[in-house]
């Protein structure tokens, strides 16, 4: 689900739907369309084809919703303000916070959306840089930008603007700061278009970045500099399951891995401790689940630090004393802020959060007393908290708002389990998922979110768009983590690749079955969605259940298995053969021809609504539009939104208002 950040600005729902005012669109069963006859218009940036305007009346009720607003805190300046990204125009824009509920101050003024940000720790810098990707093509750049010298005392303003730091064309991101605050470390494609290596900028030098590990046998992402700087810790990543982490020495060169083993697994962080001696590393290579471990660089010595629970970790932060060390855990899809303090050797425990939800971008302030993190839950936007490590006290620094919603009408789901087609050891297996009802009693129609990924996870959060659905349309939304989700362990997550994909399908239709025993529901009504993977599987089951379904959403799905493999990068194709399987083995690229969803288009008979990015570089938007023409010449309604200014997600609150507005005007026609 594509998240909502939403600005205070002239309702873009009822403006973008009025645009759509000239279109007709008559819904009836069987009617067959051709694709000379689509009524489409075109008002840049958007292409609209047979989307029928939204009633004045529901577009003023949905944008209620939508004017909901986040905000995600960047770490810290060297003198103590929070620099946060939040959006009051467009597009999400670079702020600084001083104390908290402070004025949030504007500091990057970009059309595009500013995706990270961090200030040098050098305090005589006054600088920053932040990670741009126009149009989301997936050329991300880096922008180095210095403040006014007075910025610590209120005036956040540019002192000269920004400067492109690499080259306006090239994949580049994971930008760190040296802790000297001189030099920034990040990958970058530059070298061959392709490869993903591992660069090193002065920006203040005026020379270009210099290449310091090159991407042989694999991609390579810088993760932490060593206290004196004269080294990198870099991720050499094969595939979401086989990844090492290396130490290179920066005068010569040389590579050493850390903690080799035959064993692969997959690594999420790693972090030089203080004193130089050794890594933190979160790794899934010991066990089903994440942990957090630390590792002597001179004796090869390894402890385990947060303990062996059924749960990963999936964050970390270390203050830059070396005193504190902070992670998160997913336990039960709800984040847990663990605190330890290292020189004590005690686990702490930190204040209760505000509400259960999703922790996310720990980081301790310049003098390790604070540590400051992101926090989302159901009826809480994201906002950006503070904690006093000493005082073990916790405030809020933004507060954002929800609108003119009131929050406490928003329903909490409950979790949930059906049992699926197979078996677990001695019993049935059960699939977890998350079920948000409307507060009259049903049947209430369905409609089924499917998270994207393959390895992602339906994690309750603040979704203001499914409250809208809830609370305004009725419906009963079903969220369900089929297996090859993460979170249940690397077992579960392992169960639906490669030639155990259309299990995940399976499970879909177990999941339609148990919703037509439950009295809830009407499992005549049940409409089902996704974006990416979880696209192709609401095409899959389209295709394989359409008798039990009433029709689809697809935000840029996955269509070909082929296609999508051949055309990633260097970088990717390996993690997608592994996940999907080896597309040059003639009986897995007839296998993955099988279950595509261009293979399937006839046996999808249900309206579809079908929305993407002209710039998107995942799942290339002519994959939609073939589908489109083959769905069209088989006479199934297809209603058609695409955005010529996004890529793979729609990042502009002006796009993803159009975005819902088609989706609750479909909804609205299929109840």
């Amino acid at each position: 689900m594509t998240r909502i950040y939403s600005r205070n600005q002239p309702k873009s729902i009822v403006a973008a739907t009025l645009a759509c005012s000239l279109l007709t669109f008559l819904m009836a069963a069987g009617m067959q369309q051709s694709t000379a006859a689509v009524p489409r218009a075109e008002h840049s940036p958007l292409v609209n084809e047979n989307i029928p305007p939204m009633p004045a009346e529901l577009a003023i009720r949905l944008d209620r919703y939508l004017d909901a607003r986040e905000a995600e805190p960047f770490g810290w300046s060297p003198t103590g303000q929070l620099l946060i990204t939040t959006r009051f125009g467009d597009t999400d824009q670079l702020h600084l916070v001083e104390q908290p509920a402070g004025a949030r101050r504007q500091i990057s003024f970009l059309r595009e959306p500013v995706s990270r940000g961090a200030f040098s720790p050098d305090p005589a810098r006054h600088a920053l840089f932040y990670l741009v990707d126009a149009d989301g093509a997936g050329q991300t750049q880096i922008y180095y930008q210095r403040l006014a010298d007075d910025v610590h005392a209120g005036a956040a303003r540019p002192e000269d603007g920004a400067r492109l730091l690499t080259d306006g064309k090239s994949r580049n991101g994971d930008a760190i700061w040296s802790n000297a605050g001189r030099e920034i470390a990040f990958f970058s494609t530059a070298r061959d278009g392709s490869s993903v290596d591992v660069d090193v900028v002065d920006p203040d030098s005026g020379a270009l970045p210099r290449l310091v590990v090159s991407g042989e046998g694999g991609a390579w992402y810088p993760l932490d500099w060593s206290p004196d700087d004269r080294k990198l810790l870099v991720l050499k990543y094969m595939t979401r399951r086989d990844a090492a982490v290396y130490v290179v020495e920066l005068a010569t060169g040389q590579k050493h891995e850390l903690d080799p083993a035959p064993a692969k697994g997959g690594i999420v962080a790693a972090r030089f401790s203080r004193d130089g001696q050794g890594v933190y590393l979160i790794s899934d290579r010991d066990g089903e689940f994440a942990q957090l471990r630390y590792v002597n660089l001179f004796t090869g010595e390894k402890a385990v630090v947060s303990g062996h629970g059924p749960w990963d970790v999936e964050a970390m932060a270390l203050s830059r004393d070396g005193h504190y060390l902070a992670y998160v855990t997913n336990e039960a899809a709800s984040s847990k802020l663990n605190l330890v303090d290292l020189k004590a050797h005690q686990d702490l425990t930190p204040p209760r959060l505000p509400a259960a939800g999703l922790i996310s971008s720990l980081a301790f302030d310049a003098e390790s007393r604070r540590l400051a993190f992101g926090l989302a839950a159901t009826r809480v936007p994201r906002d950006a908290y503070v904690l006093d490590v000493a005082a073990n006290k916790l405030e809020a620094w933004t507060h954002s708002e929800t609108g003119p919603v009131d929050p406490e009408k928003f329903v909490q789901p409950r979790l949930a389990e059906f049992p699926t087609f197979d078996r677990s050891g001695a019993r049935a297996r059960e699939i977890p998922i998350y079920v948000y009802e409307p507060q009259k009693p049903g049947p209430h129609p369905v409609l089924i979110v499917i998270h994207g990924g393959p390895h992602a996870q339906f994690r309750p959060s603040f979704e203001p768009w499914i409250q809208f659905v809830v609370n305004e349309l009725g419906f009963a939304v079903i969220a369900p983590n089929v297996r090859g989700a993460s979170g249940y362990g690397k077992d579960y997550l392992a169960q639906g690749s490669g030639n155990a994909r259309e299990d995940a399908v399976k499970d879909l239709g177990a999941l339609l079955v148990w919703l037509s025993g439950q009295g809830g529901f009407d499992a005549k009504h049940v409409i089902i969605s996704g974006d990416g993977y979880g696209g192709y599987l609401a095409m899959a089951a389209l295709a394989n259940f359409g008798e039990r379904l009433r029709g689809g959403v697809d935000f840029a799905g996955i269509t070909d298995f082929i296609r999508h493999a051949g055309q990633s990068s260097p970088a990717s194709a390996g993690d997608r053969r592994a996940e999907f399987g080896d597309d040059h083995d003639p009986d897995v690229r007839a296998y993955l021809r099988r279950i595509s969803p261009l293979t399937n288009a006839d046996r999808i008979d249900r309206p579809l609504l079908i929305v993407h990015g002209l710039h998107d570089s995942e799942v290339p938007v002519a994959d939609s539009q073939e589908l489109i023409n083959q769905l069209r010449r088989h006479g199934s309604q297809v209603w058609y939104l695409q955005a010529n200014d996004e890529g793979h997600e729609f990042r502009r609150k002006a796009d993803r208002d159009a975005y819902y507005a088609a989706f609750a005007e479909f909804l609205a026609t299929m109840k």
